[in-house]
């Protein structure tokens, strides 16, 4: 069975300014999910599911959609504020999306298959997407509905230009998630990394803590547990015109109490993406670089 690949392109954007999925960057005008869905074919998945907001649908279709429909399955699906369960209804004054355990929950229906979920605006690199591959091709994990993660070191997925929010993730001494927990206004302090605690403290991060970059492996369970957590997360929060149901929060809970395994698959690779708008000279740089040491091609869609 050939994994999907969910790509959550719903995010406003509002630090870099702009629709940043579709910031061309790329030598001929490529943006980094062009990349992303470049390394998920060759990687071996078969089909593309967008978690999208219905005013981008038609700039999606014409800049992603109609250059990559020929090459891989093409599907999409809404992520609104008033897309919730039961009865539930957004608050009218509610403009910001539910949060990432959401944007994956309104997929439920287009996703049957072992899958992985990525950011729209990351550049992950061709490793993660094999290891994922391999992780989700493996009988073994889909009988036993186990989880993954690729796991980043924080020091190479910082930004210059600003905060980054990033889940700090603990592993035990076999290598399976222990914890993750939700790092927010993440930055470089000269020689130590700070972050912002939920009491607004300023503390300080280990640089070499293994974070999350949002790239996951899941079988399909993982849509009941979102959809159990999404009913008791609006019991308290239905009324908030910001809080989030985020996913980190559900995996925590899962692996705490045992319900799923996650082992975390390591990488050494820097990440890199466009979350303010003086990143974009720096990713253009990156992309052309790999484009000149033939890693990939130019279009890349060609």
């Amino acid at each position: 069975m050939s994994p999907t690949l969910l790509i959550l392109a719903a995010g406003i954007g509002s630090r870099f300014g702009g629709l940043k999925q579709a910031e061309g960057v790329g030598p001929s005008g490529e943006a980094i999910l062009d990349y992303s869905i470049y390394d998920a074919i060759r990687a071996g998945f078969k089909k593309v599911v967008f978690v999208i907001r219905k005013d981008i649908l038609e700039d999606m279709k014409r800049i992603f959609f109609d250059k990559w429909s020929d090459k891989i399955d093409i599907d999409f699906v809404f992520q609104e504020v008033n897309s919730l369960p039961g009865s539930y209804k957004a608050p009218a004054d509610r403009t910001k999306p539910w949060g990432t355990g959401h944007a994956i929950w309104v997929a439920r229906e287009k996703v049957r298959e072992p899958f992985c979920v990525i950011n729209a605006d990351d550049f992950y690199g061709k490793k993660s997407y094999e290891l994922a591959a391999g992780f989700l091709g493996n009988m073994d994990n889909l009988l036993q509905s186990r989880y993954a993660l690729i796991g980043y070191i924080l020091k190479n997925t910082l930004s210059e230009h600003g905060y980054v929010s990033r889940a700090e993730c603990l592993t035990d001494d076999e290598g399976k998630l222990k914890s993750i927990t939700e790092r927010l206004k993440i930055k470089r302090n000269g020689d130590i990394v700070i972050f912002q605690d939920e009491n607004g403290s300023i503390r300080e991060l280990d640089e070499n803590a293994v974070v999350s970059m949002n790239f996951w492996g899941f079988m399909p369970s993982l849509f009941n547990y979102l959809e159990e957590g999404l009913l008791e997360f609006l019991k308290d929060n239905s009324t908030s015109p910001k809080s989030e149901f985020l996913l980190p929060n559900v995996i925590d809970r899962l692996i705490k109490s045992g319900e799923v395994e996650i082992p975390v698959l390591p990488t050494e690779a820097k990440w890199f993406g466009m979350t303010y708008q003086e990143d974009r000279e720096m990713v253009r740089l990156r992309l052309k670089d790999l484009v000149d040491q033939g890693i990939y091609p130019s279009p890349i869609w060609g």
